[in-house]
């Protein structure tokens, strides 16, 4: 009885927070008529365009790059929020005579094999030639969290903070 009670007091908190989201924004307050669920094939859900904000270039690091040495996590977080379409740049140079620690991308596949820079299950999606030039490019297409760390070394890169982590945001009018 008491897991019942519990279950219809979260439904009613859940509906009742999405209606206080839904109510606030101006085209729900002027009726159906105005909502714009356009579900063609040209705007499908949660691929929301807004005029006013285009994608954004972002290079990794900065003009730091992406090299050793450097917390990308605490970079993340001061560049935060990233937005759904914006396009992370990872510049880093390709192995030579003089670069004897190159670098690569790896896309961890959870939050566990992130904090434990863990390569096993991870996607190699840039190999340590592909950053020269104008570097890199990943587009954050998809509403999920990435992963992002260096696996050189056996992951002694990622653990020596050659990592980071965002999820990509909807731009909203």
């Amino acid at each position: 009885m008491a897991l019942m009670y519990t279950h219809s007091l979260l439904l009613i908190a859940v509906i009742s927070a999405i209606f206080t989201v839904a109510s606030s924004n101006a085209n729900f307050q002027k009726g159906p008529q105005n909502w714009n669920f356009n579900f063609n094939n040209t705007n499908k859900p949660f691929t929301h365009k807004n005029p006013f904000h285009s994608s954004r270039r972002i290079i990794v690091g900065g003009s730091n790059n992406w090299r050793f040495g450097f917390n990308y996590t605490e970079w993340a977080r001061t560049n935060a929020p990233f937005f759904f379409n914006d396009t992370l740049v990872f510049k880093f140079d390709p192995p030579s005579t003089t670069n004897l620690h190159p670098h690569s991308i790896y896309l961890l596949p959870n939050l566990w094999s992130f904090l434990r820079c863990d390569l096993k299950w991870a996607k190699l999606v840039a190999n340590t030639s592909q950053g020269g030039g104008e570097g890199f490019e990943f587009v954050l297409n998809k509403w999920k969290p990435y992963y992002f760390a260096c696996g050189e070394s056996n992951g002694f890169h990622c653990q020596s903070g050659m990592k980071f982590s965002v999820m990509p945001l909807f731009r909203w009018f």
